[in-house]
């Protein structure tokens, strides 16, 4: 770090940042670089509140906005300051180990929702060594219990059973299947996929007729991908396939502007994951045979909990489960149904 003394000549600096004492011996000019790094050296004495970030996957879609909102809930009863930002794209992961760098620097604890199990681990690993908590959401950390302090999400693997449960329902047990994945790398959808095919396995009638095909970051990605996967499966009027599973957002949006596309929807059985409002249209119309929906809320508002607890040194389990339902057209009037979707669908 470079200083300017009393005749304007640059004296270099090194070692520990300096204390204000120290700072007096160089009046005229301070570089914004270093002010910046003595703000950041202790976060919260301004206020002196604990500061938690939430790091998500993404920031537009609805779920992302649930999971603020529920670590907004948190942070306000404890008395906490929470500063939510997420990447622009859910594929820049990249950009999601500048922001765990940086907020790591601003704040007391780290909440984040990976979006690639292997590529976020040295940056956390880097947090964690500095002495600040990290919680994880949503999608795991590979290798990485020894360090973080809770993962807070869905039992995802056990939300694809349930999907693969209602699908061999309403296929009576038999039929082919096409599994339209979402991205290499990200844990939480990954897990859907393995625990929804170990499940459908169960059903010796069943056949997998198709589970290589990845939709992409994107609803447009999805619906294209969905779309040459549903060519490839056209046979006269209809498929060659009797079911078809999708495990997020994206991709179950993306498979059914295909299936209305091509004139299809209603016509296979569908099961997917996540909502959002054209989800609902589409269990009405019998489009859509369900979709597992998780609490989002309820993930950001214990992640946030959880952090804080941590920072309190108070006891915090290694695991927490947030849950996952089944929406079907049979239950999606029922009041803790409704109210679940009220979370993901403005």
């Amino acid at each position: 770090m470079i200083f300017l003394d009393e005749r304007n000549e640059t004296t270099p600096f090194y070692g520990n940042f300096p204390n204000i004492s120290q700072l007096m011996k160089f009046p005229l000019v301070l570089s914004l670089a270093a002010l910046a790094a003595l703000s950041s050296c202790k976060p919260s004495a301004s206020s002196g509140k604990l500061r938690v970030a939430v790091i998500p996957k993404g920031t537009t879609h609805i779920y992302w906005k649930s999971v603020e909102a529920g670590a907004k809930k948190a942070a306000d009863e404890l008395g906490v300051e929470m500063t939510y930002i997420g990447p622009q794209k859910e594929d820049d992961r990249s950009q999601q180990i500048d922001l765990v760098r940086n907020q790591a620097l601003q704040n007391d604890a780290i909440v984040l929702a990976p979006l690639d199990a292997t590529a976020l681990r040295d940056a956390v690993k880097e947090v964690t060594g500095n002495g600040k908590p990290v919680v994880i959401i949503d999608s795991s950390l590979a290798d990485s219990s020894s360090f973080i302090t809770s993962y807070v999400a869905t039992d995802n693997k056990e939300g694809g059973r349930i999907a693969a449960r209602r699908l061999a329902e309403v296929m009576g047990g038999k039929g082919k299947v096409a599994v339209l994945r979402y991205m290499q790398g990200s844990s939480s959808t990954d897990n859907r996929e393995e625990g929804f095919l170990e499940e459908i396995k169960k059903s010796p009638g069943i056949e997998i007729a198709s589970a290589e095909q990845y939709a992409g970051a994107t609803a447009s990605t999805a619906q294209d991908t969905a779309t040459n996967l549903l060519t490839r499966f056209a046979s006269g009027d209809g498929l060659s396939i009797d079911g078809i599973y999708c495990p997020n957002q994206t991709t179950t949006f993306g498979m059914l502007q295909a299936l209305r596309g091509k004139n299809l929807a209603g016509k296979v059985k569908f099961v997917g994951f996540d909502c959002d409002a054209s989800f609902l249209d589409a269990l009405k119309k019998g489009e859509l045979q369900g979709t597992v929906l998780q609490d989002p809320l309820n993930m950001g508002y214990l992640a946030v909990k959880t952090a804080v607890a941590k920072l309190r040194k108070e006891e915090v389990k290694p695991v927490i489960d947030t849950g996952a339902t089944l929406v079907t057209p049979e239950n999606m009037g029922d009041a803790k149904i409704a109210a679940l979707i009220k979370t993901q669908v403005p």
